[in-house]
């Protein structure tokens, strides 16, 4: 015969649960947490619990996602593009106004040189004089000042003013015979054009040997447009 089962052991393992649902903590009168109750729906079970997110909804968000980022990282980088070019210009514009001033001031300075120059040409440039006018012309150097004009180089319009000329069967090209005033610039830039006197060669110099033999192919010419006349 089976036993019968002793008074009260069912009875504790199948007693009634109790469960303390109030909001506030008697003890602490603090507000509770609502505790999660429901367990994560497993993968690919049917239905879903209330506000879960479908996958569909979690590719669409990455996907706005990647495309606000996209915006953004485009305009980081016109942004830069922009900051980089407005630098670029204002260090232009920086040493542009620093030329244009030191032009200015060196403008000013050019009546001075000239006169130390003529001094030097006449032997007058000597004690004082001479160590004020070498010190005024080395800080000028330093500042990128250049003089230039030679007797015997070529001509150029760009930075030769010719205020004389002549025919010379001593040159082959236009050249520059004698200096009047010296030329002055600043890299590529011509503060003062030289002020010469050029010449070119003379007329028939150049094809001189050319011209008779010109002038019988035209005689040639000329000869045989009578013979076909008559």
């Amino acid at each position: 015969m089976t036993n019968p089962p002793k008074t009260g052991e069912g009875e504790e393992r199948e007693g009634p649960v109790i469960r303390d649902k109030r909001r506030i903590d008697p003890e602490t009168g603090e507000v509770r947490e609502p505790a999660a109750t429901a367990a994560p729906a497993a993968p690919g079970a049917a239905g879903s619990a209330p506000g879960a997110t479908a996958p569909g909804a979690d590719d669409g968000e990455t996907t706005a996602l990647k495309t606000q980022l996209a915006e953004r990282t485009a305009d980081l980088k016109r942004l830069k593009a922009e900051y980089d070019n407005y630098r670029k210009r204002v260090e232009r514009d920086r040493v542009a106004v620093r030329e244009q001033a030191l032009a200015n001031v060196l403008n000013e300075l050019l009546p001075v040189l000239d006169d130390i120059g003529r001094a030097r040409d006449h032997d007058e440039l000597v004690g004082g004089f001479k160590s004020v006018g070498e010190a005024l012309e080395a800080v000028t150097g330093k500042l990128g000042l250049q003089r230039y004009g030679e007797k015997g180089e070529p001509f150029d319009p760009t930075v030769h003013e010719a205020l004389m000329h002549a025919y010379s069967p001593e040159v082959t090209e236009t050249s520059v015979t004698d200096v009047l005033q010296p030329g002055y610039r600043i890299g590529e830039r011509v503060l003062r054009a030289a002020r010469v006197a050029v010449a070119e060669p003379e007329p028939g110099a150049a094809t001189g040997g050319a011209e008779p033999g010109a002038a019988g192919s035209a005689d040639d010419q000329n000869g045989g447009q009578a013979g076909g006349d008559a």
